[in-house]
């Protein structure tokens, strides 16, 4: 079972509002950063949200005062409330969530890993 499955994509028209879940198979505490990130046809992948715990959200200069990440621990979800799209915010988004590897016992640390979700298609038509 994929640990993250995101949900709620899909077509707007400009000036919209979408609502983007990932849910966790496992266990959400385990996780943190989670963040939500987009990918545009013929662009690089960037950053749109961050969040650790319930608490220190930071946003991508593009979307702050429109877009609001929301961690929900006791539904295992993590959400990305998008308002007043624009169609540059066409683009597939992605969820990640970081959390603690196996032990590297050269450096008596431990990794860290990020688990990602497969995905969901934002499309906002002008």
């Amino acid at each position: 079972q994929a640990p993250l499955v995101e949900s709620g994509g899909g077509s707007v028209q400009a000036g919209g509002s979408l609502k983007l879940s990932c849910t966790v198979s496992g266990n959400i505490l385990i996780y943190s950063p989670m963040q939500w990130h987009r990918q545009a046809p013929g662009q690089r992948r960037e950053l749109v949200a961050s969040i650790k715990w319930n608490e220190n959200a930071t946003y991508a200069d593009a979307v702050k005062g429109r877009f609001t990440i929301i961690r929900d621990n006791a539904q295992k979800t993590l959400f990305l409330e998008m308002n007043s799209l624009p169609p540059e915010d066409t683009a597939f988004y992605y969820c990640s969530a970081e959390r603690q590897g196996g032990y590297w016992a050269p450096f008596d640390r431990y990794l860290r890993e990020t688990d990602w979700g497969q995905g969901t298609q934002v499309t906002v038509s002008s």
